[in-house]
């Protein structure tokens, strides 16, 4: 019995230690926004290696205007202009060490989505101190999904700020910064796999 039980440890551990990693990605928060707002975005850039992460590059999809950026302490930013002179995109670079091995950071950039806009595919390249770069630019579902913002048709009657002239409605912040859906499915998965190797390993103790 003691065999079995350290093995069932092992293997819920090894499961959590999975779903954290799994979950581990480059994203842009919030997860949806809506036509017309201005948005502050989030740039949130987890280190998934022992080295630190030094420089994160964004480029700004089409259907968002970004035109501001929140300075951090010990980053530099530098972005790139069209011929229109419109942002497209920043790469933030470390002054100092960077995010180290158990670290993550998050980059603040405020704008407006375009009254048109559709959603909005976040193409980012993070850069680790030997010079080697992962680049978040994948499909949804994929390894490296590029982070996805979700964009909702603005309601009738809302202002340019994404308000609504009309009838009051009550505050709806179920959208608000990251979904926990992903947390919720990978918490049921490693639930749902541990009871099905403690009813394997009950039979096989029989």
């Amino acid at each position: 019995m003691r065999k079995t039980g350290t093995l069932l440890a092992v293997c819920l551990i090894a499961m959590m230690m999975f779903a954290g990693i799994a979950s581990a990605h480059v994203t842009v928060l919030p997860n949806e926004s809506t036509q017309g707002k201005y948005e502050v975005f989030t740039l949130r850039v987890p280190t998934e290696k022992e080295i630190a992460t030094v420089k994160v590059e964004v480029k700004f999809p089409a259907g968002v205007t970004v035109s501001r950026f929140e300075p951090k302490f010990g980053w530099k930013y530098d972005v790139t202009k069209d011929g229109s002179g419109k942002i497209t995109s920043v790469v933030w670079t470390a002054t100092g060490e960077g995010f180290g091995a158990t670290e993550f950071g998050e980059f603040k950039m405020s704008g407006k989505v375009e009254n048109d806009a559709k959603d909005l595919s976040w193409k980012s390249y993070q850069t680790y101190k030997d010079g080697s770069v992962v680049e978040w630019v994948g499909a949804e579902g994929s390894d490296k999904p590029a982070s996805v913002t979700k964009i909702k048709a603005a309601p009738k009657g809302a202002d340019s700020h994404g308000h609504d002239t009309g009838a009051a409605a009550p505050a709806d912040d179920s959208h608000t910064g990251e979904s926990k859906t992903p947390l919720y499915l990978s918490i049921a998965a490693v639930v749902l796999g541990a009871l099905a190797l403690i009813v394997s390993l009950l039979k096989k103790a029989k």
